[in-house]
């Protein structure tokens, strides 16, 4: 019996799960626009431990979902997920955001799967899979523009996933196209991702670690009036 606690933070979602073999016993997550992680996170591992009747002593490993995504988000749940590893000597996971969010999609008759996270601007992040899930085109910081995704829509339908499907939908007009704006990553499609990680002895360097920032972090400053 394997347990592993599964924590995503790379949105705005905050989002943790037990599973046990890769079914889920347990999860919680919140999903608001104020990034409220850092208050979060410790709470809802707390509570889910309690739901799965699980102590923190039982779980074989920590995942964590490695971004592309919010920097301060990242470095929350990252710096949460080696804590514990290193407390508890179990091995650290990390599984792709933009891949779990490719799972959580169920398209019927589409040819290509692209999980796009608002980045700024006009920007997007995104991955290119085909409609068994395996890889066409690796993650890329992408401007939305008329051309986006073309060679794809050339060939078949194309489904768009996430919240920056929101911001293609205003310019990407081809009729291949579709969108669903509704799917964040989640916890909840960790969990098989990362118990085949765990099956495989695919585990991090818990020290080394770092999140998949994709694009360096920009501090704004203020104006100065």
């Amino acid at each position: 019996m394997t347990l592993i606690l599964n924590i995503e933070t790379a949105t705005t979602n905050c989002s943790v799960c037990i599973a046990k073999n890769g079914n889920i016993l347990a999860i919680k997550e919140h999903d608001t626009p104020n990034y409220s992680h850092s208050e979060q996170l410790h709470l809802f591992v707390e509570e889910i431990l309690r739901q799965a009747s699980v102590s923190l002593p039982e779980i074989d490993a920590i995942a964590i979902s490695k971004g592309p995504g919010s920097y301060t988000g990242l470095r929350i749940g990252v710096s949460a997920a080696k804590g514990l590893c290193f407390s508890l000597d179990i091995p650290l996971i990390s599984t792709a955001t933009l891949k779990s969010m490719a799972y959580q999609s169920k398209p019927v008759a589409i040819d290509y799967i692209i999980p796009v996270l608002d980045a700024r601007r006009m920007e997007v992040y995104s991955h290119v899979f085909d409609a068994d899930l395996n890889t066409v085109r690796g993650t890329k910081a992408d401007i939305i523009d008329l051309g986006s995704y073309a060679e794809y829509t050339k060939k078949g339908k194309v489904l768009l996933v996430g919240n920056g499907a929101e911001k293609c939908k205003g310019i990407l007009e081809h009729s291949n196209f579709s969108f669903d704006t509704t799917i964040v990553p989640s916890a909840s499609e960790m969990a098989t991702l990362s118990y085949e990680k765990y099956k495989n002895g695919d585990f991090e360097d818990t020290a080394y670690f770092e999140p998949y920032y994709l694009k360096d972090f920009i501090a704004l400053k203020k104006k100065i009036k």
